[in-house]
Order: C-alpha cells, then structure tokens, then sequence
C-alpha cells in the first residue's frame, strides 16, 4: 500500500476525492428510497428491503417540484448564456480593447465578485421593488447574470490579454470591423474558455439560496433550493422525505454536469495547455 501511495499520489488523491463525493450521494439515494420504519429500526446506512418511492411522491406534490424545476432550469439557464455573454463583451474590451485603467477595471470585478451576498439583499431588495421587479424571476436573472459576469470578465479579460495581436492585426487588414473580429476569430478561439463558464455558471446559480429565497416569495416563482428549505424548521423530522429532497434537488445539477463533462474537461485541458 505503501509503494502504491508514493508511486501514484495523485491518482490515490483523486480516488480518495471521488470517494468522498460518490459516498454521501449514495447514502442520500439509499435512504430516499427507504421507509421511515426502516430507516427507524435499522439505520442510515442499512440497505433498504424494498423500493419505498412515497417520499419522492410526497416532497414532489408537497412543495409542486415539477413548478419549481421548471423556474430553477429557466433562471441558471438564463444566467448562464446572459452571463457568458456579458463576459466576452466585457472581456473583449478590457483584455483586447485595451481600456485606460485596466487593472483598476479588473480590481473592481474582483471586489464585486468577492462581496458577501448579505450586503446585496436589502439593496437589490429595494431596487427591485422600486422598478416592480419584486418576486419575479426577471429579477433574479439581472442580479445573478451581474454577479456571474463579474467572475467571467475577469477570467476572460486575463485570457483574452494573452490573445494573439498578429491574428487580430491580419483580421482588420483583412477589413474585419471590431464586432467581426469579435464574433469570427476571438469567440471561436475562446469556446473551450466559455463552455467551462456555462457550466459554472449553471451549476452555481442553481445551488443559490439566499437572494431567491428574499426575491422570490410566490410559490409559483420559487426555486428547487428554496423548495428545499420548506423542510426546515418542523418540529418532527421525516428523514425519507429529507434525503428525497436533497436527491431531487442535486440530481438535475448531477445531470448537467455529466451530459457537459465533455465541454468541461476540454475546455480545462485547452487552458492547462495554453
């Protein structure tokens, strides 16, 4: 065992990583599926005799999952794209545009991204409410897409810096305006960059709770993050329906993530190249 840790460390780091990954996804899975009784009598971590789906059935009914599935896919989504885009037309004109101040630009994208969510809820709140935005998902997408953009700008501006002049100079000889060399040579060359930022993107906006959970207060308008939380706060805890909410609240993320893992590993293998 010995020879083997100092032979592969790396591959014995990423097989302990998966573990502690795949290991609570499993535990959650097997008792979403597990009746109250049995997971009464014999534990969180016995296997289940049977297949037990009411608590999947009830948290779904209960907080209308299908609804808030639909408004959590419909705002990441959003936010992603939005962001993305925001991003490369940031980027483009700090990292390649080459605006005066450029690293006080970037200084302020690093600040705005590091500021804690809880000093934007009472701000956002009240602007929301001041141009009727409050409890729509609109106002979600403007505050997340922001928020995401400020870290792409960022990433893409130090990428978008290193960026070739000789490809840009050939492409306005060639008579390429501003938006042709933005749209036909810098965007191809970025796409790894920017599918990675989708699935970031993504994936954290549907992890958000906080500013949802304050902008959003229809049942109608509400996410999968803040469906889960309408299990807190009860006196008796039924644990089937708990782990069946943290499983359909990881699983589309999961889905994700696996259907873009391709984007994403490539995109990280372009930049470790780079």
């Amino acid at each position: 065992m010995s020879k083997v840790l100092r032979r592969y460390p790396v591959l014995v780091a990423l097989v302990i990583a998966a573990l502690f990954m795949v290991v609570p996804f499993l535990v959650v899975t097997v008792n979403a599926v597990k009746s109250p009784a049995e997971y009464s009598q014999n534990g969180p971590l016995s296997l289940p005799e049977g297949l037990y789906l009411d608590g999947l059935r009830d948290f779904w009914e209960r907080v209308d999952y299908g609804q808030k599935l639909v408004n959590s896919v419909l705002i990441s989504g959003s936010v992603a794209v939005l962001a993305a885009v925001v991003s490369v037309l940031n980027a483009y004109a700090i990292g390649i545009g080459r605006v005066r101040g450029r690293t006080w630009v970037l200084a302020f994208f690093v600040l705005a991204n590091m500021l804690p969510q809880e000093a934007l809820v009472y701000p956002v709140y009240y602007l929301s409410k001041e141009v009727g935005l409050y409890d729509t998902r609109l106002s979600v997408i403007i505050v997340f897409t922001v928020i995401q953009a400020a870290f792409g700008t960022y990433l893409l501006a130090s990428v978008l810096g290193q960026f070739p002049r000789e490809v840009i100079e050939a492409a306005r000889i060639d008579g390429a305006n501003k938006w042709q060399v933005l749209w036909r040579i810098v965007v191809p060359v970025s796409r790894p960059t920017l599918g990675v930022l989708l699935v970031f993107f993504f994936i954290w906006t549907w992890n958000e709770f906080l500013l949802p959970l304050v902008m959003l207060i229809s049942n109608d308008n509400q996410t999968v993050s803040v469906a889960l939380g309408v299990l807190q706060g009860q006196r008796l805890m039924d644990a089937t329906m708990t782990n069946a909410a943290a499983l359909l609240g990881v699983l589309p993320a999961i889905v994700f993530f696996l259907v873009f893992q391709r984007t994403l590993t490539r995109g990280i293998a372009v930049g470790a190249v780079k």
